[in-house]
């Protein structure tokens, strides 16, 4: 499974939504995928999908998922890391009206330059490339012992944040 979220910040973040569901719609995705939409105004058509879940049923859906596309929110991508998945981040951007300004890109960026493990998927288009290569990365990640490499992670990003 494939899931995606947005987050619950009250812009909406129509481009990602409606990519997912262009992929999956065009036969690109074939697996489920499960999209929690926030405040979006589209609707999926071709997915599962909810405005918005509780924790618990985020974190089985983070549990669940194959492969995990998040919104930069700092603290959705550190619990798919924590979970040995590499997520594929997709940062919600002030020139498509996505959030107030572009620190969510700002500090993806910065949590990579550090050598930390996300797909940045800045430019949409990109999307199905970097789903592909989760699947990939996660494969090999299951056979290695990360947990005390994601738990540095961890406190390294949410420094990085503190500045």
């Amino acid at each position: 499974m494939i899931f995606v979220t947005v987050g619950t910040h009250e812009q909406p973040f129509n481009r990602l939504i409606q990519k997912v569901d262009e992929l999956v719609s065009d036969g690109k995705i074939k697996e489920e995928v499960f999209i929690q939409i926030g405040y979006s105004t589209y609707e999926p058509k071709y997915t599962k999908w909810a405005k918005v879940i509780g924790y618990d049923e985020m974190a089985d859906c983070l549990k669940k998922a194959d492969v995990v596309v998040t919104h930069g929110g700092p603290s959705t991508y550190m619990q798919v890391l924590r979970l040995g998945k590499i997520p594929v981040v997709v940062p919600r951007q002030l020139k498509f009206n996505e959030h107030v300004n572009d620190h969510q890109l700002l500090v993806s960026k910065q949590v990579m330059d550090k050598g930390y493990p996300l797909i940045l998927c800045e430019n949409i288009e990109n999307l199905l490339s970097g789903i592909k290569k989760s699947k990939k990365v996660v494969n090999i990640l299951e056979n290695s012992h990360n947990k005390e490499f994601i738990d540095k992670l961890y406190t390294e990003i949410y420094s990085i944040i503190k500045k």
